[in-house]
């Protein structure tokens, strides 16, 4: 595992500690899309249309 040393101590002191920080992000993250993704299988609309597909353009004429 990491060993702090006096250079990390003060980096965390003078930036707080980036890695935990980014870690805590990473769950929150990580929690919102399982919630998402839980959301969506539950109601499956019939003609559902994934993120992932193109949309055709939109004509505003």
């Amino acid at each position: 595992m990491f060993q702090p040393t006096p250079v990390y101590d003060r980096l965390v002191a003078e930036r707080g500690d980036v890695p935990v920080q980014v870690r805590g992000e990473a769950h929150r993250i990580h929690r919102d899309l399982a919630q998402v993704l839980r959301q969506t299988s539950t109601s499956q609309p019939s003609a559902s249309q994934s993120v992932f597909e193109s949309k055709p353009p939109h004509s505003d004429l």
